[in-house]
């Protein structure tokens, strides 16, 4: 756990260099860690088709071998009994209006998929799948509950896309990372050192999360940033403090149980200190509670699971009056 939790916390890949995609996948396929797996899922058929123009990118390798590993198994988990798992690379032209849709440049993709026959993840579930903890939690994964976060994680570092396709016959996840020949912007804006990012100047952050692990992640990420830290567990534990203390933003989980939550949370904070700023932050996409504490005075909102660099900006741009609501 303790290196999944230091790859979220981070939230930017190590140094890169062009690699052959099929060599990463032929690594990982020759681990132990997949030959351990096959020997433990003796009724799954293993097809692996791996097309030869797949072609280069420029990566951190050991985050996409760990991706690819993350995803197998997450496959093997969702098929009980027999079953099929299905590991394919390709290369891929993104057209603008698909590139709209993955929310990436268009150009040429160097792609990963991972397929299984296994149950299916329901449309909720999707939703979800890749916040810290969710599928150990809701969905009754082993592990650490990190896995699909460092997926996503190493995706959005490697200025990528990930596509879900699921039904009742299975799952198919589908990576999307800039072929070498495309990656001009990641290669010269990456790897980006912690210093290259808007950084604090010692003000203080309280942030507030009924999660332990999550206030961890966030713990760590706002101290290599170079802000001082505090945390707690719950809005009444946030009020309590501030009735006596004063922060320089609040990072506010919008739901928390049991309790009052996120928006109830700043609504007594500003009763105190009027004018508080504020980052709200959720596993869930903008809903109304969130648009009722942006109007309330938070400065931004930010959906889980987030990078470091989505952080450091909106936290910088918080702080300095920036961020319009």
């Amino acid at each position: 756990m303790v290196a999944d939790l230091l790859t979220v916390a981070r939230g930017i890949a190590s140094e890169r260099k062009v690699c052959a995609l099929n060599v990463l996948v032929r690594e990982y396929l020759e681990s132990p860690e997949y030959k351990k797996l096959v020997v433990g899922q003796p009724g799954i058929l293993w097809t692996m088709r791996l097309d030869e123009d797949a072609g280069q990118l420029a990566c951190s390798p050991i985050h996409i071998k760990k991706s690819l590993m993350n995803l197998v198994i997450n496959a093997a988990e969702a098929i009980v009994g027999a079953g099929r798992i299905v590991i394919a690379t390709g290369r891929a032209t993104v057209g603008r209006d698909r590139a709209a849709v993955l929310g990436v440049d268009p150009g040429s993709y160097a792609v990963i998929e991972v397929g299984d026959s296994g149950q299916g993840i329901s449309r909720d579930d999707l939703d979800h799948i890749f916040e810290p903890f969710y599928t150990k939690k809701m969905m009754d994964r082993s592990g650490t509950g990190l896995g699909l976060t460092v997926v996503w994680n190493t995706v959005q570092d490697h200025y990528g896309s990930i596509a879900v396709d699921s039904s009742l016959g299975g799952t198919t996840f589908t990576l999307y990372f800039p072929a070498s020949a495309d990656f001009s912007r990641a290669e010269t804006d990456a790897p980006q050192a912690i210093d290259d990012l808007p950084r604090g100047a010692g003000e203080t952050v309280l942030v507030v999360d009924d999660e332990a692990l999550q206030l961890d992640i966030a713990d760590r990420m706002l101290r290599q940033l170079g802000y001082e830290v505090l945390t707690v567990a719950s809005g009444e534990q946030a009020v309590q403090l501030l009735n006596h203390a004063m922060v320089d933003l609040l990072v506010l989980d919008m739901l928390m149980e049991p309790g009052i939550d996120g928006r109830e949370t700043y609504e007594r904070i500003l009763a105190l200190h009027p004018g508080q700023k504020a980052l709200i932050v959720s596993g869930f996409s903008e809903n109304s509670d969130v648009k009722q504490a942006k109007k309330l005075g938070a400065g931004g909102f930010l959906q889980k699971p987030y990078s470091l660099k989505e952080l450091a900006k909106t936290v910088r741009q918080i702080l300095d009056g920036r961020m319009k609501n």
